[in-house]
Parts: structure tokens; sequence; C-alpha cells
């Protein structure tokens, strides 16, 4: 296999939320302000506008509140493209039906799924143990294979039952697939990637284009230099105990590059492996639009 340089922000990512997945294990009782999402305008050359990017919802009764703001929020922006990257559970909960607040959404709404939609290594253990797995795993665009990242814990039941509460809901779910959208006259490809934690990611053969590329995959460490102009990515929660700027300058949220393209990691909505909303990092939504 072709090994691609390791980019070096995913080895600081590597040793922070190492660090950080013990955190969330023993500060499970601390609580911090709860506080409304934010508006990050991303500006890439050539987009279209009116693009919104969320991640990582984690919708449980807690947090719903939180997620219907977001909505509203989102819905006054009248965006012409909702993409959502992933984690829409907490815990491996078996009650999908507060999924159907995504119906809530007016505009036409893609999404992948995260490691959790997986029930793959959603307790502080399980994600020390998938980190180091991530770090022996080098890909490249010429040669990507996650499937060793598959050990065993993967339910893809669970994710199809997801799957088919979003798409009730009006929420359109890319499995290694791509599809072909017309946003204000202009051509936009969006490649969907399915979970690379769960070993699932898979980058779809395509013919060139010359539309706006965006593809979306949840894990950011399992990115790889693709013939894109965009690629958005979530899971870190900006370290989610982090303020935004240290955790931009961290690597665990924010804008970078990769390969030729530009790459968006957003701090997400939710709280994961927490038994109540504590977060430091602000909630995010990213609108996109050219400069």
């Amino acid at each position: 296999m072709t090994v691609a340089p390791v980019m070096p922000h995913l080895n600081r990512f590597f040793s922070v939320t190492l660090l950080l997945s013990v955190l969330s294990a023993s500060l499970g009782t601390v609580m911090v302000e709860r506080r409304d999402p934010l508006v990050t305008e991303l500006a890439v050359e050539g987009a279209p506008g009116g693009i919104v990017f969320i991640a990582d919802p984690h919708v449980r009764a807690e947090n719903l509140p939180l997620i219907q703001e977001t909505i509203r929020e989102i819905n006054a922006m009248q965006p012409s493209l909702v993409l959502i990257g992933g984690d829409f559970v907490f815990g491996g909960t078996d009650d999908l039906s507060l999924q159907l607040v995504w119906s809530g959404l007016d505009a036409p709404t893609y999404a992948v799924l995260g490691n959790h939609d997986y029930r793959s290594a959603d307790s502080a253990t399980a994600l020390v143990r998938k980190l180091t797995q991530v770090r022996q795993t080098r890909i490249s665009v010429a040669d990507y294979s996650v499937e060793r990242l598959d050990d065993g814990t993967a339910d893809p039941l669970y994710a199809d039952r997801i799957m088919a509460a979003l798409e009730a809901s009006g929420v359109h779910v890319l499995r290694n697939q791509a599809v072909d959208l017309e946003i204000g006259g202009r051509p936009v490809r969006l490649v969907g990637l399915d979970d690379a934690w769960a070993g699932r990611a898979k980058p779809p053969v395509l013919e060139p284009t010359d539309a706006f590329t965006i593809y979306m995959i949840h894990e950011p460490d399992c990115a790889a230099p693709w013939d894109a102009d965009l690629i958005l990515a979530g899971h870190l929660h900006g370290g989610q105990f982090l303020p935004a700027g240290v955790a931009d300058r961290l690597g665990l949220s924010g804008r970078s590059a990769c390969g030729e393209a530009t790459m968006y990691v957003t701090r997400g909505i939710g709280t994961s492996n927490l038994p109540r909303e504590v977060r430091a990092t602000p909630p995010e939504i990213v609108l996109i639009g050219p400069p």
C-alpha cells in the first residue's frame, strides 16, 4: 500500500484527543454553561453561497432544545443546502424517535454517519484503543483502505436503522456515494463517505468534473487529499473542554489544507461520553460561501 505522510495536525490530534478522552471519563459531573451555537462563515474560492454544515448532534432528550434552536437558526439563514457530518445518536440508544427533529429543516439535507451511529468506539476505553488503531493506519488516495479499523464492535444493522430514521425525516444519507446537485445555477458534486472508524469508508471511483466538489467524512484523521475543493469533517468536538481559539491552534477544529483542498473540522453541536451537557467549546454552525 502506498503510504501518504501523516499530516502534522493529525499527530497533535492523536495526543490531545487521547488526553481529552480520559478527561471525558472523569469530568462527567462538572457543569459548564451550555451555549447556543455560534455561526462561522467559511469562505472558499468557487463555492456557491448558502451551504450550511453541522456535525455531532448526539441527539437525546437533554439536548433536544439545543438541536431545535440550531434548526431554527439554520432555517433563518434560508440555506440552499444543509450538510450533517454524522454522530446522530448518543450512547447506542435504541430510541430513534428523536431523529424526527430533522424533519424541521426546510432545505435539502444530506448526511454521513459517524462512529456512534455504528456503536463503534462509543466508550472512553474503546476510544483510546481506536485512536491507536487509527494512528497505525496510514492511507492514501491511491490505496484507501480502512477495513482494519473494523475491530468487531461496529453494528451495521444499527446504522441501517439510523439511516432509515433519518431518511424518514427527509435527510438523505450518503454511504460511499456521490450526488450531483445544482445550487444557484452552479454544479456541485457532493461525496459522502461511510464511517471510517467502523471500517466502512470506501471512496467511490468518479469521473473528473468541473463542479465544485465537497467530500464529507466524519473523522478528519481518515481524510485523504482527494480531488476536491472542500473536505468537511467533525468528530472532535473542538476538544469539547477547550476554548475555540485553542482548539483551532491544536488542529482540533477550524480550517486547514488537505492536499489542494480546503479542509474544515467543525466543533459540532452536542456532547458525547458524558452524562450531562458539558462543553466549554461553543457549538458551531458553519455557513459556507464564496470569498
